[in-house]
């Protein structure tokens, strides 16, 4: 009797154990990814991170967050269908952040993860990374406006074929990003930039 026992408890454990397993297989994956909000002059605009599917470059995005480093920064720069004449393939985006000057960078560049290591796409609202060359992303970013497939790995706008870096999408403020958009500009550069009040984490 005490060997059925022993053998009904050790059941009883292991059934308790798979069961705690699975409660934490299944948080896990349920773990809402991180929110942050982009407060501007023109509204705000709410962007959930794929931190799980682009942990290098949401880490790094989350970083100057995190530092407090792009309160007073701004979204600077538009492009639209009709200020790119010398481009024979066009996007729309918005691009904001610290600006051009490499003093403002306190971490240095990262990895360039690419559309096809990461499966985000460049649809409307993804928010993804500027860079000159693959692996030169600090703190500049973008907002698409509607599809742009020409960012993605193999697209034409960059020479280098590598695309870019998207890592989150704006699940609120589409119509904050199409404002900025269609503010006045000078050759892509707002006449007057949209200050960024702060972007600060929501979740």
């Amino acid at each position: 009797m005490a060997e059925k026992g022993a053998s009904g408890m050790k059941k009883l454990g292991i059934l308790i154990f798979t069961l705690v397993l699975g409660f934490l297989y299944l948080n896990a994956r349920t773990e809402p990814e991180p929110r942050v909000l982009i407060k501007t002059e023109r509204g705000d605009i709410k962007v959930e991170i794929y931190e799980k599917q682009a942990p290098v470059t949401a880490a790094n995005f989350l970083r100057y967050v995190d530092a407090g480093l792009f309160k007073g920064a701004s979204f600077y720069r538009v492009v639209r269908l009709d200020n790119q004449p010398n481009n024979a393939v066009k996007i729309e985006v918005i691009q904001g952040g610290l600006g051009f000057s490499d003093e403002d960078r306190p971490f240095p560049p990262i990895e360039h993860e690419t559309t096809t290591k990461t499966g985000i796409l460049h649809k409307d609202g993804v928010i993804s990374m500027a860079r000159s060359a693959p692996g030169s992303a600090t703190s500049e970013f973008f907002i698409c406006f509607g599809d742009q497939p020409e960012l993605d790995f193999g697209g034409k706008r960059n020479p280098d074929g590598q695309g870019f870096a998207a890592f989150g999408r704006v699940i609120e403020g589409l119509d904050v990003v199409r404002k900025i958009q269609q503010q006045p500009d000078n050759q892509q550069m707002l006449k007057q930039p949209v200050m960024i009040k702060d972007i600060e984490r929501i979740h």
